[in-house]
């Protein structure tokens, strides 16, 4: 791909922060490439360095050193060029409790000299025209998230970042916000979500990055990044427990679940039958199990504690930056 297939790059992107326990490396050396179109991933474990990486690009926070660019265009240096094409909502949306959703909306239209109509076609965008007429006090946590989504898209931007977009949310809210960010990639948009929950994200994205410590662990399609691994496979036979002697007596690893056994680590399910075959055994079910991109994420890293706690402050002590944008807390 050539550098305007891309709308993020950055190259050996640093940021190190100072604080009472000495120096932390929040991102180390990051090299990060997020196509133009579709929805990128951007993932890891509280800690790891996405939400400072996001801040960089959109100058809330200074690199120590490396380059970065959206659109071809070099951050923060011709950040103001480039940034009426970015939408972002870094941190909790701030809104008016006691005005309507579509108020909100129409004092930041007016602010941004929006286009009139604006308001009601990001509303039908993000799902809340029969709710705009609500106060946003009353809006769920899923419907605050859709409102800030719809700020963002009042200026019709070609970029969208979204920092941890469902935390807190329930299953029907990140339902919702998911099928957003769908429906906004598939219009043509680019939409950059981070996120630590790696099998929510892998059910809307179309490429991904993986970091931990701030460093790129695996990047690419989502289904390039999982590749042919398999996670075990799923074996129904009429004596379960025979046939796990057998298998094991193999050299191979297996686990008993309900009426089925898995065998961890056997990339050959032809193996498993004609083991037990030949023992007489004959099995009714016979599927492997593919890992997800928490599996892969954990075998790049061997663990799940990357990173250190992100809430509150960065990691040397320095408080969350405000989000981008007027009163509701996106741009």
């Amino acid at each position: 791909m050539g550098q305007t297939d891309y709308a993020i790059v950055t190259r050996e992107l640093r940021k190190t922060y100072r604080g009472a326990r000495g120096r932390h490396v929040a991102v180390d050396s990051l090299d990060l490439r997020v196509p133009v179109g579709g929805v990128h991933g951007f993932l890891g474990p509280n800690g790891s360095g996405k939400t400072t990486t996001i801040r960089m690009l959109l100058g809330l926070v200074r690199a120590d050193s490396g380059r970065m660019r959206i659109f071809g265009q070099h951050v923060p240096e011709q950040l103001p060029e480039v940034v009426g094409r970015v939408g972002a909502i870094v941190e909790s949306p701030k809104f008016f409790p006691s005005f309507t959703g579509r108020t909100n909306l129409d004092l930041l239209a007016r602010a941004i000299d929006a286009p009139r109509g604006r308001v009601d076609e990001v509303l039908e965008a993000t799902g809340l025209r029969e709710r705009g007429a609500d106060r946003y006090r009353g809006y769920s946590l899923g419907m605050k998230q859709r409102l800030a989504i719809a700020a963002t898209l009042l200026k019709q931007p070609d970029l969208l970042i979204f920092d941890e977009p469902t935390n807190g949310l329930d299953p029907a809210g990140i339902h919702e916000i998911r099928g957003t960010m769908r429906r906004l990639a598939d219009e043509g948009r680019t939409v950059l979500v981070s996120s630590h929950i790696l099998a929510e994200v892998e059910q809307v994205a179309d490429t991904v990055s993986i970091i931990g410590r701030g460093r790129l662990l695996a990047t690419g399609p989502v289904a390039d990044v999982i590749g042919d691994r398999t996670a075990a496979v799923r074996v129904g036979v009429a004596e379960p427990e025979r046939a796990r002697q057998v298998l094991e007596t193999a050299g191979l690893l297996v686990r008993v679940e309900g009426q089925h056994l898995m065998v961890d680590g056997e990339r050959d399910p032809a193996r498993i039958s004609w083991l037990l075959g030949t023992n007489g055994l004959w099995v009714n079910e016979l599927a492997p199990v593919r890992v997800g991109l928490e599996s892969v994420f954990l075998e790049l890293t061997g663990s799940t504690t990357l990173g250190a706690d992100d809430s509150g402050t960065s990691p040397g002590g320095e408080p969350r930056s405000p989000s981008l944008g007027t009163e509701g807390g996106a741009r």
